[in-house]
C-alpha cells in the first residue's frame, strides 16, 4: 500500500509540531502584572502555563518551599541574601501578584528579621523590600511611619520621595512639602535626585486646583485657646464692626445698652415665680447665698444594713480555685510569632497554602505590622 503524503500550510504545520516559541505568555498577559526590571521569559511561560498544568504548578510550589528553607539554613555573611533571592523567584514565578502568591508574608518575614539589626538600617536593598511591602498594603502611611521612627532608610532620598509622593496622593500637600525639605536637610543620597523630584512636585503644586484639604484648613485657620479673639481675618463683613468701633472711640461716644420695654411687664405676672424672685437684683449676696445648692449636710446612713455573713455564700467559687482566662488562639499566635523573630515565622509560612496564605495575607494588607512587638511601634 502506498502512502499518502499530505502538504501542510507552514500555520498549520506548526501548530501541529507543538514547537515552543518563547511567545506563549501573549495568550496570558492581561494576569501578568508589570515590573520595572522586566521579567524572565522561560520562567513566565512555566507560571503561566502551571494555570492550567497542574504538575507544573506542583513543582513551583516546591520550588518555593525549598527557596523558603534555604533561608533558615543560610550560614553565611549576608543573612539578607536569601530572602532577595526567594522573592525575586516569587516575583517571577507568579506573575498575577494575588494572594495565593505568598509574596505578601514573605515581604513581612523578611522586614520583621532585620528590623532591629543596626547593619541594615541604611541598606537600600532592605529599604525597597520595605517600600515593595508598602505598595502591597491598604495604608501604606503606617508603614513610612515606622521607618522613620525606628531610622531606617533615611539617609537614602527614595524613601523620602515615595513618602511624599503617597502623602501627595491623599492630598496632603502641606506634609508632602515638609517630607521633602526633611529629606534635603539630612542631604539623603542622591541629593540630585531628591532635588528633581522636589521641583516637579512644586510645579504640579501651582498647577493643582485649591482644595479643602486637611493641610489647606490648618493653614488657614490660626490656632488659639478658649476665650481669645481670631486675627487675621480678612473677610469683609468682620472687618466692618471693627472700622465701626474705632471712628466710634475716636469721636468720644458713650455706648448705649439696649433695654427691652416688655421687661416690667414680664416680671410683674409669673406664676410659676415666687414673688422675692420678681423684684430686681440689686445686691449679687454673699458666696454662702450664692452657692445655696450645697448647703446639704450629709447625714449617717441607716436605713440600709450590709449582711455579713460568715459563710460561703451560695454558688460561689473556692478561695483555692484560679480562673481560666480565654485566649484566642489568633491572638496567642500574634505575640509568639511577636516575640520569637523571623526564623520561626519562615517555617510556618511553610506551612500554610491556599486559604489560609490566602487568610494571612488579607490580614497583612489590613494591618501591615500586626506581628510587630507593640515598643516598636509609632506613637
Amino acid at each position: 500500500m502506498e502512502n499518502i503524503e499530505i502538504s501542510l500550510d507552514p500555520e498549520t504545520e506548526f501548530l501541529y509540531s507543538k514547537r515552543e516559541t518563547g511567545n506563549e505568555w501573549e495568550l496570558f498577559k492581561e494576569n501578568v502584572k508589570p515590573m520595572k526590571r522586566g521579567r524572565n521569559v522561560h520562567l513566565l511561560n512555566n507560571a503561566l502555563k502551571s494555570q492550567i498544568d497542574n504538575q507544573l504548578k506542583k513543582s513551583l510550589l516546591d520550588t518555593r518551599r525549598k527557596l523558603i528553607a534555604a533561608i533558615d539554613e543560610y550560614k553565611g555573611d549576608d543573612p539578607l541574601q536569601p530572602w532577595l533571592e526567594c522573592i525575586k523567584w516569587v516575583q517571577e514565578a507568579f506573575p498575577p501578584g494575588g494572594d495565593c502568591s505568598g509574596l505578601v508574608p514573605i515581604y513581612e518575614q523578611c522586614v520583621r528579621s532585620f528590623w532591629h539589626d543596626d547593619h541594615y538600617k541604611d541598606d537600600l536593598r532592605y529599604l525597597k523590600i520595605w517600600l515593595e511591602y508598602a505598595e502591597n498594603c491598604d495604608d501604606a502611611e503606617v508603614i513610612y511611619c515606622f521607618l522613620e521612627a525606628n531610622k531606617i532608610g533615611q539617609t537614602h532620598s527614595i524613601f523620602f520621595i515615595s513618602y511624599a509622593v503617597l502623602m501627595e496622593s491623599k492630598n496632603k500637600i502641606k506634609t508632602a512639602d515638609e517630607i521633602f525639605n526633611r529629606g534635603i536637610s539630612r542631604n539623603a543620597q542622591p541629593i540630585e535626585k531628591l532635588k528633581v523630584a522636589y521641583q516637579k512636585f512644586i510645579a504640579r503644586s501651582i498647577r493643582r486646583p485649591k482644595t479643602k484639604d486637611e493641610d489647606s484648613i490648618e493653614s488657614h485657620f490660626p490656632v488659639r485657646s478658649f476665650g481669645t479673639v481670631l486675627g487675621n481675618q480678612t473677610t469683609e463683613n468682620s472687618g466692618w464692626p471693627r472700622k465701626k468701633m474705632r471712628q466710634d472711640k475716636a469721636q468720644g461716644t458713650t455706648l448705649s445698652i439696649y433695654k427691652d420695654s416688655n421687661a416690667d411687664i414680664s416680671l410683674d405676672y409669673q406664676p410659676g415665680m415666687p414673688k422675692t424672685d420678681t423684684k430686681s437684683w440689686h445686691n449679687l449676696g454673699a458666696r454662702a447665698e450664692r452657692n445655696k445648692e450645697n448647703n446639704a449636710i450629709p447625714t449617717k446612713w441607716t436605713t440600709n444594713k450590709v449582711s455579713r455573713g460568715l459563710g460561703p455564700r451560695a454558688g460561689a467559687a473556692p478561695a483555692n480555685v484560679c480562673i481560666e482566662v480565654f485566649v484566642d488562639d489568633e491572638c496567642e499566635g500574634t505575640n509568639k510569632m511577636g516575640t520569637e523573630g523571623g526564623k520561626s515565622s519562615s517555617l510556618q509560612l511553610r506551612r500554610i497554602d491556599g486559604q489560609d496564605l490566602k487568610k494571612e495575607t488579607e490580614l497583612l494588607r489590613e494591618n501591615p505590622l500586626r506581628y510587630f512587638p507593640p515598643s516598636c511601634l509609632p506613637r
